[in-house]
């Protein structure tokens, strides 16, 4: 909604918008997935306004959303050394962000978030739930969660410096890191490599994870994935040592 639909729509009254602003809005997102991600937040939104009598249709209704397929994309051992070096043609932020998804399992957006604030003793606590006024977001999954910082991910913290607050992966004028996805778009443009996204980062940290023999609850509480409430009940005793195989693999 933030990145996709208000910079279109903030200044203008919601009965005004209709279903070809909705379609120009979603030819204009590049990822299909994301369009039709964009798509439902939009038609919530429009659901809850028609409900409350402040319009009178949803213009997202009947809209089709784009096709996708299924794909689940794993970096080869032979593909992590490559893509590490590659990282730093992404800038010194972007690559330290995407070496930080590698090593840590975590999603991108809470990567990309991650707040000094947040770190302590070797730690690194991501709340459940919003924090506004420090920018976070939350979890996905509303869960809070706590990272141990292995000895690679630590030197990565280091060299983006050791202010004491605001964002690790900071921007321009100090907001949070964008276009993950077009760094890795460019990373596997240079390396004549098939498309993988930031999460195909996260997919391929815990295919180790499992690779190293550890079973689903593991990894699931690992990734703050939940499944069926399993997770929650697992202690996090895998992390530094998938860690440690994966600089392994790169080196």
């Amino acid at each position: 909604m933030r990145r996709h639909a208000l910079p279109r729509w903030g200044k203008l009254q919601a009965a005004t918008i209709t279903r070809p602003d909705i379609k120009t809005m979603m030819a204009g997102i590049e990822a299909p997935i994301v369009a039709n991600q964009t798509l439902a937040a939009v038609s919530a939104v429009f659901a809850w306004a028609a409900k409350e009598e402040l319009v009178t249709v949803n213009p997202c209704r009947g809209i089709d959303r784009n096709a996708t397929k299924s794909r689940e994309r794993v970096l080869a051992d032979s593909e992590i050394p490559q893509f590490w070096s590659a990282f730093d043609d992404a800038g010194l932020v972007a690559g330290s962000a995407l070496r930080m998804i590698l090593l840590s399992g975590q999603r991108p957006g809470e990567v990309a978030h991650m707040r000094r604030e947040h770190i302590a003793d070797g730690w690194w606590t991501l709340p459940g739930g919003p924090v506004p006024s420090l920018g976070w977001l939350g979890t996905k999954n509303g869960e809070s969660h706590r990272v141990w910082l292995s000895a690679p991910v630590q030197a990565i913290l280091a060299e983006m410096g050791d202010g004491a607050t605001g964002f690790v992966f900071a921007g321009s004028r100090g907001r949070a890191v964008v276009k993950l996805d077009v760094a890795m778009r460019s990373v596997c443009t240079k390396l004549g490599a098939e498309r993988a996204t930031p999460h195909d980062l996260r997919r391929t940290f815990s295919t180790t994870v499992t690779g190293l023999g550890f079973g689903r609850d593991a990894l699931n509480r690992v990734t703050n994935h939940k499944e069926g409430g399993v997770a929650a009940r697992i202690m996090s005793l895998v992390e530094g040592r998938t860690n440690e195989k994966i600089v392994q693999l790169r080196r």
